[in-house]
């Protein structure tokens, strides 16, 4: 019972070793999240269309279940930008979040509900891998265009406009900033610039001296205080400028209630949980082995899964919408101290009390010092020194990172998601259909053998093509594998011919990078055989690993090639076949 128990529940296998030298830290780090998350929570619920009280009710049940449920000890748990905007952006495509709020509110729920129920299945049932068709280079470009809209989006707040469009495409968005130039309020422009400005250099501070951290995590709710005090002191003088309003005091109110599971909007609260599901459980699951390695533990990614998944179902019941890992507050949690995820218990306390006690407070402070908040958060998204990287390492991956990037940006960011997605596969389906095959050459002086075009003093073998293949042989790429290696032969050929070398007698297939063979593979082997033999040439394998050695016995192709048709190493190969092809060449 205590094995399942610490299995089910991490918190039992570090609890019982846990000090108060621990919990002093951990406090200081909780306290610390906290005075970014409760900022956070509001703007990243406006950023969904959802009332701003259900960014601090998600700020509150998520983090404590996952201190229960979570393997990390440094993960921050609460709402995050590209999941809010995705959630937003879906449902307002077919509810509007002002004419129908209570049905909008209900679609919220409800993806969030799907989105743990995914995230959870896939946990159980160990299919992690699912997540990573969004690779990395496609998520540079998903998260750095989804950025950028999310900044622009925030120019409505920022320039005091009443009548802004809901489209999140940047031709859209830049249309309506610049036709709407009647609204904007020199108020809101001064005082959104003002808080930006200070936020953005809080910002630069810390990342130029880490010790510095905590001036980053406290900006936030600081512009908060500031923006909110001078609004209710000069509230008479100041004109224009919209604020939170009224915000409810007490804890999440239940919402099972509210989900909704029959038509017309089922698809679409389907839809939105899944795409808003495999994003934020990339994200949480991405921060947290990032923080893991640098702490030199490890994160079991399904726990993660199950964690992230039952703290948004339950989340869903309790007024809660999507919430996991975020970056921005998992690194201020991490630079404070952490310890153990009784930060999260400490923040989630700390949202508690002000969900009690301190709701009044907000009813002054203006929604431009959120959207300055969110933009701040989102411009770390912009990674554009690992978008040179790709462009250095590997163009394919860069030209995936860009389709990416402007279909978010001039599409959609559900159309550039699934772009995102599409790039991925096509890649993975070009490297599995299109494997890659060298000419193998002698490094002078040694019994190694590699490729041509990459060392420039391996020399060719008289008589012999040496090819090797980088990949398995399966009924995906068996067809081009042979007409690749046949093509291979042409080409010797060719070059013998106008450099007026030795005619070429055997082909060598070096077989060690050949993980496994399918029964197509065995027959593109066989008929490559049969195709070289009747233009005179030898066909040898060399270095067959296990199983495919296993294959190519079983399948008796083997029987075809001869005593001289298998050899350990290409270098034991060619000088076994050399003598024979010397003295057939002096045979009288």
């Amino acid at each position: 019972m205590i094995l399942g128990l610490e299995y089910f529940f991490p918190i039992f296998l570090w609890a019982p070793h846990y000090s108060f030298k621990l919990f002093r830290s951990d406090v200081v780090s909780g306290l610390t999240i906290a005075s970014l998350a409760i900022p956070q929570g509001i703007s990243y619920a406006k950023l969904a269309n959802l009332p701003p009280i259900i960014g601090l009710y998600s700020s509150f049940v998520p983090p404590l279940l996952y201190a229960l449920l979570g393997s990390s000890r440094h993960l921050a748990v609460g709402p995050v930008s590209i999941a809010s905007l995705v959630m937003g952006s879906m449902l307002e495509e077919s509810v509007s979040p002002t004419e129908n709020p209570e049905i909008y509110l209900s679609l919220a729920f409800t993806a969030t509900f799907f989105a743990g129920l995914f995230q959870a299945s896939l946990g159980i049932l160990r299919l992690g891998f699912i997540i990573d068709f969004l690779s990395k280079a496609t998520l540079i470009g998903f998260t750095a265009g989804a950025a950028i809209i999310v900044s622009l989006q925030q120019l409505k707040g920022l320039l005091g406009i009443v009548h802004f469009t809901t489209k999140m495409q940047f031709v859209s968005v830049m249309s309506s900033v610049f036709h709407e130039t009647n609204e904007w309020s020199w108020h809101t422009i001064i005082m959104g610039l003002s808080f930006l400005v200070f936020l953005l250099t809080a910002r630069q501070m810390s990342m130029r001296r880490p010790k510095l951290f905590w001036i980053s995590a406290a900006a936030p709710l600081t512009s908060v205080l500031i923006s909110t005090l001078i609004i209710f002191i000069f509230k008479a003088q100041i004109k224009g400028i919209s604020t939170i309003g009224h915000l409810p005091r007490g804890v999440n109110p239940p919402s099972a209630n509210m989900l909704y599971f029959h038509a017309p909007y089922l698809s679409l609260a389907l839809k939105t949980g899944i795409i808003t599901g495999i994003l934020s459980l990339t994200e949480g699951i991405a921060v947290g082995r990032t923080f893991a390695s640098l702490k030199n533990y490890q994160v079991d990614g399904n726990k993660e899964m199950v964690a992230i998944g039952v703290m948004n179902m339950a989340g869903s019941c309790t007024s809660c919408y999507v919430t996991t890992g975020s970056f921005s507050r998992s690194a201020v949690n991490n630079s404070a101290g952490a310890q153990s995820a009784v930060s999260n218990i400490v923040m989630a306390a700390t949202v508690l009390v002000t969900l009690l006690f301190l709701m009044p407070l907000f009813y002054y402070t203006p929604n431009v010092i959120l959207g300055a908040i969110i933009v701040t958060a989102v411009i770390g998204l912009i990674d554009y020194q690992a978008a040179l990287k790709l462009w250095r390492v590997d163009k394919l991956d860069f030209v995936a990172c860009l389709c990416a990037f402007f279909g978010v940006l001039f599409i959609s960011v559900q159309i550039g998601l699934v772009i995102a997605v599409g790039v991925s596969v096509f890649k993975i389906l070009l490297n599995v259909t299109r494997p890659n095959t060298v000419i193998l050459g002698n490094i002078p002086g040694t019994h190694i053998y590699q490729n041509l075009r990459r060392y420039g003093e391996a020399s060719r073998i008289p008589y012999f093509l040496i090819l090797g293949i980088e990949s398995p042989i399966y009924f995906a790429n068996s067809t081009y594998l042979q007409e690749r290696l046949l093509r291979w032969v042409r080409e010797e050929e060719e070059w013998i011919q106008t450099n007026k070398e030795s005619p070429l007698k055997c082909v060598i297939l070096d077989l060690t990078t050949v993980s496994s063979i399918d029964t197509s593979g065995l027959e593109t082997i066989a008929e490559l055989r049969r195709t070289l033999e009747k233009r005179s040439l030898q066909l040898v394998l060399v270095n067959p690993v296990g199983g495919v050695m296993e294959k190519l016995c079983r399948s008796k192709v083997l029987e075809s090639f001869g005593p001289s048709g298998l050899y350990l190493t290409v270098g034991e190969a060619i000088a076994d076949l050399s003598a024979t092809y010397k003295a057939q060449l002096y045979m009288p």
